[in-house]
């Protein structure tokens, strides 16, 4: 079942996504078939969708991908079909549906010929019993262009230098989903994450698995993409000492009893799990230990899951966050499936940045402890989540901290706004009544935005301290301040970007302030001397972008269609 493409424009859209926008540019009439119609087939068909196209996809409104209600009463079948096993002999073919596809979202989805007609079957018999919605009528007071400043182009260039290409790990785009990259001190070494379930330790030189998801967790998924499996890691700062770190991942749905779930009448895609691992030998090149869980936590989808996990690497032994676990929870697509009251409740998880004591044992399930600073740690348990520090959030996707000490988070937006924001204890960030600076209708259209209300000061929301649009970019790529010596030029700067098109931008870290709003200029990289766009330096359409930080503040940045990793240079 093909489930992503190389590019469009948040992530790896699955084929059902490209099936659909051929309607809008022309696509073959449907024609008269036969549909499956037992139950069995419609059910298997709806696991089909669930494993594979509702992180991009549902039959309320457009997501990542588009609304895919009534798709078999607008596409033709046999078109479909044809396309699904050979998308680039089509379009060499000259098939016209197939060209305009291309042409617009500058992408070839990859063959899928091997797919077996019966899953193919039972997916469209689930599809058929989706049938067309009312479209409602467009809002007229809905804002057409957020933000119409267009970021400026600034002088500011940075070569870089390649130094290591990590091994591909899968045989269909892209190469890899390297998403994470962090050194760990004493002993400078570096880790890498990919997300189809494998830890890299680089060991002279080269990138030893150091731990393999896989095996260690059997109900481990890291379908279909786009933030799913392996999600993020974390030593101890005491690593070395210890052998303690920590890891989110993916498992399948009711693989165990969640300590954070929906209710039974939501359908469940799958559960993330934070795990807590001790390591035999700190220094070995290949983990072997115990691994015990900490928690996990139900979701609606493969959307917006625990992508981050940290520890403050300013905080020194003694202080009120030393050793504390900071935890970016996603709300899981639960909003654009019409399941909002999930989100922005001081007794929900979703939607939250977390902070707990991983060496502590005062939590409910007795598996970690609640540090006393946290807002809600002295509420009954059955009124708040105690882990909570802030919430309000879409998809707090990266957690970093300035060097005066103030901490950033990252906010992927629903369909118009990327966020930067200051992170303070219980304040609320606005999602799902906020995206950005406006005003978005949690139970309408989510991807139309609107003016603040008259009395938006009596909300309590704290706005971000930067933002761009999607006229810029589709996903933020969450950065780090540069406090490395090696290039002057980056000092006093949070370098970030934009994950899909590899643009980059920065923001002078001294215009970072909570109620105010920071000036994004763009910034470009060469190799040798000679400016390259990282589409360039990947040859794919969808960068992939992340970045990494050293223990010395140096910086570096990671493209996933070709597992590639490069320093910035003088």
């Amino acid at each position: 079942m093909p489930h992503c493409l190389k590019n469009n424009l948040f992530g790896f859209l699955s084929f059902m996504f490209c099936i659909l926008l051929l309607a809008s540019c022309g696509s073959p009439a449907s024609e008269n078939i036969s549909f499956l119609n037992d139950s069995s087939s419609i059910l298997r068909g709806e696991s089909i969708f669930t494993k594979q196209c509702s992180g991009c996809h549902n039959f309320k409104q457009d997501g990542i991908g588009p609304d895919l209600s009534g798709i078999t009463e607008t596409d033709s079948v046999n078109w479909i079909r044809q396309f699904i096993r050979g998308p680039e002999e089509m379009i060499e073919s000259g098939d016209d549906h197939a060209k305009k596809l291309q042409a617009i979202y500058h992408t070839v989805m990859p063959s899928f010929s091997s797919f077996k007609e019966d899953e193919m079957n039972q997916l469209l018999a689930f599809l058929h019993t989706q049938k067309i919605k009312k479209k409602e009528p467009e809002d007229p007071t809905a804002i057409k262009d957020p933000i119409p400043q267009k970021i400026a182009a600034s002088d500011l260039q940075v070569d870089l230098e390649e130094i290591m290409q990590l091994p591909s790990t899968s045989d269909k785009a892209p190469a890899t989903r390297i998403s994470k990259m962090e050194m760990i001190s004493p002993g400078h070494h570096w880790f890498i994450l990919d997300q189809r379930g494998k830890l890299y330790k680089i060991s002279n030189q080269k990138p030893v698995i150091f731990l393999d998801m896989k095996k260690w967790k059997p109900n481990f998924i890291a379908e279909p993409g786009l933030a799913t499996g392996f999600g993020s890691f974390a030593f101890h700062p005491h690593f070395s000492e210890n052998g303690l770190f920590y890891t989110s991942h993916c498992e399948m749905p009711h693989s165990k009893k969640a300590d954070f779930s929906i209710p039974d009448s939501i359908k469940q895609t799958l559960q993330w799990v934070v795990s807590e691992w001790k390591a035999r030998n700190p220094m070995s090149d290949t983990f072997s230990g115990t691994s015990r869980e900490l928690f996990r936590i139900d979701m609606v989808t493969g959307l917006h899951g625990v992508q981050e996990i940290t520890f403050n690497p300013r905080a020194k032994p003694g202080s009120e966050d030393f050793g504390l676990l900071y935890i970016g929870v996603g709300d899981g697509g639960s909003v654009e499936n019409g399941f909002s009251f999930l989100t922005s409740h001081p007794d929900k998880i979703w939607g939250t940045i977390l902070c707990i004591d991983p060496m502590g044992r005062n939590s409910r399930n007795g598996q970690y402890g609640i540090p006393k600073q946290n807002p809600f740690s002295n509420k009954p348990v059955n009124e708040s989540v105690q882990e909570i520090y802030a919430d309000g959030f879409r998809n707090p996707n990266r957690i970093s901290w300035l060097s005066n000490g103030k901490m950033v988070a990252t906010n992927i937006g629903q369909a118009n706004i990327e966020a930067l924001n200051i992170i303070l204890k219980e304040h609320h960030y606005g999602w799902p009544q906020r995206e950005g600076w406006f005003e978005i209708h949690p139970f309408g259209n989510i991807n139309h935005v609107f003016t603040l209300p008259i009395n938006d000061a009596e909300s309590g929301i704290t706005y971000p301290v930067a933002a761009f649009d999607h006229d810029e970019g589709k996903a933020i790529a969450g950065g780090f301040e540069y406090t490395g010596n090696q290039i002057p030029k980056l000092k006093g700067k949070y370098l970030f970007g934009d994950i899909p098109t590899g643009r980059l931008f920065y923001v002078n870290t001294k215009d970072l302030k909570t109620g105010g709003t920071a000036t994004i200029k763009e910034w470009f990289v060469a190799i040798h001397g000679k400016r390259k766009t990282l589409k360039d330096l990947c040859g794919d359409s969808r960068v992939d972008l992340r970045f990494a930080r050293d223990d010395q503040g140096e910086m570096y940045m990671t493209t996933k269609p070709d597992g590639k990793i490069y320093q910035f240079k003088k």
